[in-house]
Parts: structure tokens; C-alpha cells; sequence
């Protein structure tokens, strides 16, 4: 627990994330604490969430291997 405070304190002291009030609502990101093997700790946040919020790509970037198929059938 120790850990996370102290990442916590850092990331706040770097303006790279900041406190919020109590009557603020923030449903997008949820904060995910994850140690690794070599014993690092990593604090990151689980942005499934955000999929409620943002539209579908209606015109996907096509897939390379796909274009270069139709091109050499197109010959």
C-alpha cells in the first residue's frame, strides 16, 4: 500500500494526474495497480469503459496485406 501512495504522490506532483472533488464524476477510467515480475509496480488505467462513449470508425484503415491482394488480382 505503501507503494501506491507513494506513485500516487509522484504522478500528482508531475501534474500528470490531479484530485478531484467529491462532486465530480468520473466513470471513464478506472486505475489499475500491476507489479511485475522484476518486482516494478505500475499504476494504469482500464479504459473499457470508454468504449460506451466513443462511435464506431466507420471507415477503418484497410488492412495492407488485404489492399496488396486486390491490387496483384487487379493485373
Amino acid at each position: 500500500m505503501k507503494e501506491i501512495k507513494k506513485h500516487i504522490n509522484e504522478l500528482l506532483e508531475m501534474d500528470i494526474i490531479r484530485n478531484i472533488g467529491h462532486n465530480e464524476i468520473v466513470e471513464i477510467i478506472t486505475p489499475v495497480f500491476i507489479t511485475c515480475n522484476y518486482g516494478k509496480s505500475s499504476l494504469c488505467g482500464d479504459f473499457r469503459a470508454l468504449n460506451n462513449y466513443t462511435k464506431a470508425d466507420r471507415y477503418p484503415i484497410p488492412r495492407i496485406p488485404h489492399s496488396l491482394d486486390k491490387q496483384a488480382k487487379a493485373i
